[in-house]
C-alpha cells in the first residue's frame, strides 16, 4: 500500500469511527473526544519512542512504574515537555477499556497527571489544560457511568485499531494528517462557525507561500488569530523546517480552539520549545509584544466582528493603531487585525491576510487606514479569490499582502476569481491555480484580465480604493455576434416567411374557389 493509499484508508476509517461511536451525540459536541483520543495515542507513542531510543530490547509499556527514577523523569520532561508512566500509556488503557468499570475516572486522573508533570518546567504553559475539553464525566457521553465508559471504550478501541505503523519517519506525519483531516471535516459540518477555527489546506498553502516567498530563512512565523493552527502548520509542510528558526507563534481567543492548536502542534511533531500558543483577545490583550518582529505572518481573522474601538480611548494611542491616526470601526474590526499584523511585521518580512472585500472600497475610517497603508508603501498585493473556498461562508474574499521592503511604489492587483475547481459543496484551489497566482505575484508583470501593477499616484487619485475590480478589467465572456452575418440570416428568414405566407394565401384562395 502506498503512503497515499494508507493516508486515504486511515482518513476513511477515522471518520467512520467518529460517526459510529458518537451515537446520538452531536458531531460538533463529540469532536473533542475523537480528537483528544487521537492526541492521547500520539503523545503516548511519541513518548515511548523517545524512552526506547531505537533499542529493540526496550519495551516501555512493559516496564513497571516503580523503576522510573526522578532523574529519568526530570530529563524526559526537559526534553519532551511532559511525562507519561508506562501504566498511563494509551495502549495499556485501550487494551483493558472494555472491562474497566472506572475508565472515565481513570482517564481523567491520567490526563491530570500528564498535565501536572510539566508543572515548574519551561513547558508548563504549553501542556497545562491540554485535556480540559476532554470531559470524561460529561453527560454528553451518557447518563450513567456505564454509558460513559462504554462510549469512551469504543473511541479508545477505534483509535487503537488505526494502523499508523511504527512511530518513525513518515508515520509521524500520518498522525498529523489524520488530525487535520478530522478538524477539516468537523469544520465543514459546523456551519458558519467552521471557518472560525480552520482554514482549508489549499488556501493555507497559498497564504503560506505568499508570506514566505523568497525568504531562505525566517526567525519565526506568527498568526494573530490562529484558530486550530492550520495556517501555521501549512508553512511547516511547504518548507523545510530548518528555515523557520524559532518556530511557530499564535494567539487565539477561544479556549477550545486554543487547545486544538496546541494539540495540532504536538501532533505534527513540533516540540514544545518550538511553538508558543497564547490564549486571549489579540486586539485588546495582545501577546508577544516583546517577541516581535516576525519575518512571516499569516492570518485568516474573523470577518467584520465587533470590537471596542473608539469606546476605549486608550486604543488610539496604542503603538499598533496610532500611526494610522484612526481606529477601525467598532462594528468592523477587519483593519484592526491588519494594523496589528503590520505592527508585528519585520522589515524583511511579509504578512498575508485573508480580508473581507468591503474594507477595500468603503469610506470613512477604513478609507483613511487604506491611505495610511498606501502612502507608506506597505501594500504589496491584493488578490481576489473565487467564492465558496472557505467553510461557513460563500463570499469571495481577498488576500492582502503587506511588506516593508518593497522595491517600488506600485501596488499589484491579481484577479484570481476564475481559478477554482468545483467540488460537491465547496470550491477548491488546485496546485496549478496556486502556481499561476504565485508566478504573477513573483513577476509583478501585467497580464490582461488577471494581473496589473498600479502606480501610487493612480491609487491616490482613486480615493485609495484597493478593490481588484477597479484596476483589473474582467474578461468579457459574452458571445461575440457578427452583425453582418446576423442581418443576412434575418434577411433570408424574412424572405422565407414572406414566401410561406404567399404559399398559404394561394392554398386558401384555391380552397375558397372550389
Amino acid at each position: 500500500m502506498t503512503s497515499n493509499q494508507q493516508r486515504v484508508t486511515l482518513q476513511r476509517q477515522i471518520w467512520q469511527i467518529a460517526n459510529d461511536v458518537r451515537g446520538a451525540v452531536d458531531g460538533w459536541d463529540f469532536k473533542q473526544y475523537v480528537l483528544g483520543t487521537l492526541f492521547y495515542r500520539f503523545i503516548s507513542e511519541n513518548f515511548a519512542s523517545y524512552i526506547e531510543a531505537g533499542d529493540d530490547s526496550i519495551h516501555y509499556a512493559e516496564v513497571g512504574d516503580e523503576v522510573i527514577t526522578p532523574n529519568i523523569k526530570d530529563d524526559a520532561i526537559k526534553t519532551k515537555g511532559y511525562f507519561i508512566y508506562p501504566s498511563q500509556l494509551f495502549a495499556k488503557i485501550a487494551a483493558g477499556a472494555n472491562t474497566n468499570e472506572s475508565l472515565n475516572t481513570d482517564l481523567a486522573a491520567i490526563f491530570t497527571a500528564i498535565e501536572s508533570s510539566a508543572n515548574g518546567y519551561p513547558s508548563e504553559v504549553d501542556i497545562k489544560g491540554l485535556f480540559a475539553d476532554f470531559d470524561t464525566t460529561s453527560n454528553r457521553l451518557g447518563n450513567t457511568v456505564a454509558d460513559k465508559n462504554s462510549r469512551l471504550a469504543a473511541v479508545l478501541k477505534g483509535v487503537a485499531g488505526l494502523n499508523f505503523g511504527d512511530f518513525q519517519g513518515n508515520h509521524i506525519d500520518l498522525f498529523g494528517d489524520a488530525y487535520e483531516f478530522l478538524i477539516s471535516n468537523y469544520a465543514a459540518n459546523a456551519g458558519k462557525s467552521g471557518g472560525e477555527f480552520f482554514t482549508p489546506q489549499h488556501v493555507s498553502k497559498l497564504i503560506a507561500q505568499l508570506a514566505m516567498h523568497k525568504q531562505t530563512s525566517v526567525n519565526k512565523i506568527y498568526d494573530p488569530a490562529c484558530g486550530s493552527g492550520s495556517l501555521l502548520l501549512q508553512a511547516k509542510k511547504h518548507f523545510d523546517a530548518h528555515i523557520i528558526e524559532d518556530g511557530f507563534w499564535g494567539q487565539e481567543i477561544s479556549h477550545t480552539t486554543y487547545n486544538l492548536a496546541r494539540m495540532n502542534m504536538f501532533l505534527h511533531n513540533i516540540n514544545y520549545d518550538k511553538f508558543n500558543m497564547q490564549l486571549g483577545n489579540t486586539l485588546i490583550d495582545p501577546r508577544f509584544g516583546d517577541d516581535k518582529p516576525f519575518d512571516a505572518i499569516v492570518s485568516n481573522p474573523p470577518y467584520s466582528v465587533k470590537w471596542k474601538g473608539s469606546d476605549d480611548p486608550t486604543l488610539i494611542n496604542d503603538d499598533r493603531f496610532a500611526p494610522a491616526g484612526v481606529l477601525a470601526p467598532k462594528s468592523k474590526a477587519d483593519f484592526a487585525f491588519v494594523l496589528h499584523a503590520l505592527s508585528y511585521l519585520s522589515s524583511k518580512g511579509r504578512a498575508a491576510i485573508v480580508c473581507f472585500p468591503g474594507i477595500f472600497y468603503r469610506g470613512g475610517a477604513e478609507q483613511k487606514i487604506r491611505q495610511y497603508l498606501v502612502d507608506n508603501n506597505y501594500v504589496e498585493t491584493v488578490i481576489s479569490l473565487a467564492p465558496n473556498l472557505f467553510f461557513g461562508t460563500t463570499i469571495a474574499v481577498n488576500i492582502l499582502v503587506l511588506s516593508k521592503h518593497k522595491s517600488d511604489t506600485n501596488t499589484q492587483f491579481i484577479d484570481a476569481s476564475a481559478l477554482f475547481k468545483k467540488e460537491t459543496n465547496t470550491n477548491t484551489l488546485t496546485n496549478e491555480h496556486i502556481e499561476q497566482i504565485m508566478q504573477a505575484f513573483d513577476s509583478k508583470g501585467d497580464k490582461e484580465h488577471f494581473a496589473k501593477s498600479i502606480p501610487f499616484e493612480a491609487i491616490a487619485a482613486n480615493d485609495y480604493n484597493l478593490s481588484v475590480s477597479s484596476y483589473v478589467e474582467a474578461k468579457d465572456t459574452r458571445e461575440v455576434v457578427n452583425i453582418t452575418e446576423l442581418n443576412a440570416e434575418l434577411k433570408t428568414t424574412v424572405a422565407n416567411i414572406d414566401q410561406l405566407r404567399a404559399d398559404i394565401d394561394a392554398i386558401v384562395a384555391t380552397i375558397e374557389g372550389v
